[in-house]
C-alpha cells in the first residue's frame, strides 16, 4: 500500500463542499480541514504509483474549489504502536 499526503489550497467558500467531495473519491482515505498554509490535506492510499496518478491528477485536481496541490509520498508509517513493539522484549 503507497500512502500519499496530498497538500490542497482550495476557494474559501467552498472548502466544506470540496473537503466531503474529496472524501468520496475512491482512494482518498480521510481529508482534513486545517489551519495554516494549505486549506485541507487528503490522506491517498492506493496500490500502486499509477493509482497515485489516477486519483490526484485525474480526480483531486479536478474536483470543484480546488485551486492547487502539492502531494508527498510516505515511505515509511510510524506510530506509537509501532515505538512501543520496537522496544518490547516480548514474553
Amino acid at each position: 500500500m503507497i500512502t500519499a499526503i496530498v497538500l490542497i489550497h482550495a476557494e474559501s467558500d467552498r472548502i466544506p463542499e470540496t473537503a466531503q467531495e474529496l472524501a468520496d473519491i475512491d482512494g482518498v482515505g480521510e481529508v482534513y480541514s486545517c489551519a495554516g498554509d494549505v486549506d485541507l490535506i487528503a490522506i491517498v492510499k492506493v496500490c500502486d504509483h499509477e493509482e497515485i496518478a489516477t486519483v490526484v491528477t485525474g480526480r483531486i485536481n479536478k474536483t470543484k474549489g480546488v485551486l492547487r496541490t502539492d502531494t508527498h509520498i510516505a515511505f515509511k508509517s510510524y506510530s506509537s504502536a509501532d515505538v512501543e513493539a520496537g522496544f518490547s522484549i516480548g514474553e
